[in-house]
């Protein structure tokens, strides 16, 4: 079943990269949605998939940026479908 994921990640990520590899990730596992940092200093990521799919997404960022997050708001909702493929907003 398709859901959605609204996640804000925060620590240090921002300036490490996290939007470009969070894309990178995103379009290696076929996940639709956006990711964009926040003037908090925290990344914000919506993004849609199979839950099997977004849980590796997720488990692929956090395992990359292990060391720079210090802590992520997750929730669960049923997809939109508003997005047709993953994009870095600004």
């Amino acid at each position: 079943m398709r859901k959605q994921i609204h996640v804000y990640y925060s620590g240090k990520v921002q300036g490490v990269g996290f939007r470009f590899t969070a894309h990178a990730i995103a379009r290696k596992h076929g996940v639709a949605g956006w990711v964009k940092n926040l003037d908090d200093a925290r990344v914000e990521i919506k993004a849609e998939a199979e839950e099997e799919i977004l849980k590796r997404f997720l488990e692929d960022l956090n395992q990359y940026f292990f060391r720079n997050i210090t802590g992520n708001e997750v929730s669960w909702s049923p997809a939109t479908e508003e997005c047709k493929e993953f994009n870095i907003a600004f």
